[in-house]
């Protein structure tokens, strides 16, 4: 499966750094830019309009998997897509707007003002789909079975870790810089900077790290055009074979809704965070949000997962889903006693935050298991991929039009629909346990 045998240096080395920096653009281009455009002064429904649209590539990379097997190496493909990344972000820090601080403040910046960054931030989304892809099929090819065993739990870490420095780290930093020179927009163009010169580091320093395994070769290379074809082929027979499997129908719709309250939630936390009482938001600085949402939220949706895990191997998945179903549904009432009650207690807005991630965290695992469950059979990889792009979309849908709802009818109604959407939540894994039942 790997070439240890062939490859002399330590998945210590680059594992680590790869799985750090496959988290920043994804974390930059689908959490960061929401913060950044509230504070930039974009109204929220054309913030999460377009934000979420950025989400896009990673919902149809299966599309074009293939052509990472056919062209070039993987190891090939991870560099190229770095230094793209890297001269996106370069490019992103010189050509940052810089809206009056009057306009800011009345919240009225149009969104085409941020034309250029949206095409970067699509490009690196794009750059990043790919990367993620190579690099997962990377870290089969240049580890043997032990060692992919063994560092599983260490890249799922550095991961998770990328996330602390993107949406806690990164934000911080911003909202400090916003304080100490009162320019919100040179603020954030310093951070994207600063961000740019480590993802231009982290790339350097893999195109001396990361191995050269023997096995990691192109298709086309390896095989002629007949090998082309024959993944092109496989890769038809892929898509039709996945909707040819039992409870397809019922499986899809479970994947696209059962995270619907928390896909409407997620794209509108920080802007509720950020804004002012009057608006009806909580109106925490931006180093606050860093912490309270970027860090303390990461950290307690970090603690659910794990223990979800640990839930779902006692327990399986048939008897996992209504308690991870309540847990990824009960805690979006956190939200509607805040945006009720407005504290300005930072304890008690760490806490109901991190009630809520902890138990998106925790329900966000039986999603998994089924995802795992449902893609059993032939073509396992190949479909649980497909499952991810319908995990993709069951996001990027609602949170287009959350911003929108939001502004029609205020934080405090918003956050009672998505109590309202708990019942998709809980209709489908009826749906799904019965069927689960069938099949027992």
């Amino acid at each position: 499966m790997g070439s240890a045998g062939k490859n002399k240096v330590s998945p210590w080395i680059w594992v680590p750094t790869l799985y750090f920096a496959e988290g920043i653009p994804y974390f930059i281009v689908n959490n960061i830019s929401v913060t950044m455009f509230t504070r930039m002064g974009v109204p929220n429904g054309e913030m999460a309009l377009f934000t979420s649209l950025l989400y896009l590539p990673w919902t149809i990379k299966p599309l074009w998997s293939p052509f990472i097997d056919i062209m070039e190496t993987k190891r090939w493909w991870i560099l190229a897509m770095q230094v793209l990344m890297s001269v996106c972000f370069v490019l992103l820090t010189l050509s940052l707007p810089h809206p009056a601080a009057s306009v800011i403040a009345a919240k009225s910046t149009p969104v085409s003002l941020f034309t250029l960054t949206l095409l970067l931030f699509i490009i690196t989304a794009f750059a990043s789909a790919t990367h993620d892809i190579a690099a997962d099929g990377f870290y089969m090819l240049a580890n043997d079975e032990r060692q992919q065993s063994f560092f599983v739990g260490i890249r799922s870490t550095f991961y998770r870790l990328s996330s602390i420095f993107g949406q806690g780290v990164l934000v911080f930093i911003a909202g400090s810089l916003e304080k100490s020179s009162g320019n919100i927009p040179l603020a954030w163009q310093i951070t994207l900077g600063i961000t740019a010169a480590l993802f231009a580091v982290l790339t350097l320093y893999h195109t001396w790290a990361l191995p050269r395994p023997a096995v990691d070769r192109a298709v086309s290379h390896a095989d002629g055009k007949g090998g082309a074809a024959a993944v092109w082929t496989d890769f038809a027979h892929t898509w039709a074979s996945f909707f040819r499997k039992r409870g397809v129908i019922v499986a899809i719709v479970f994947m696209l809704l059962y995270r619907l309250p928390e896909a409407f939630l997620l794209k509108m936390v920080n802007p509720f965070l950020l804004d002012p009482a009057d608006k009806g938001g909580l109106a925490l600085d931006t180093d606050m949000v860093g912490i309270v949402y970027g860090t303390i939220g990461v950290l307690a949706l970090t603690v659910g997962g794990i223990l979800g895990g640990i839930a779902a191997s006692r327990w399986g998945l048939r008897k996992s889903l209504w308690p991870m179903a309540a847990c990824m549904t009960l805690p979006c009432a956190t939200f509607v006693y805040l945006s009720m009650a407005l504290p300005h207690n930072l304890i008690v807005i760490c806490t109901c935050v991190a009630v809520e991630q902890f138990g998106y965290g925790f329900g966000f695992t039986a999603y998994m298991l089924y995802m795992i469950h449902f893609s059993k059979g032939d073509y396992a990889t190949a479909h649980y991929a497909i499952c991810t792009a319908f995990m993709a979309l069951s996001m990027m849908l609602p949170g287009m039009i959350a911003g929108y709802l939001q502004e029609a009818v205020g934080y405090e109604l918003f956050f009672w629909i998505v109590i309202a959407c708990c019942v998709a939540t809980i209709v489908m894994t009826a749906k799904v346990r019965a069927e689960l039942d069938k099949t027992e």
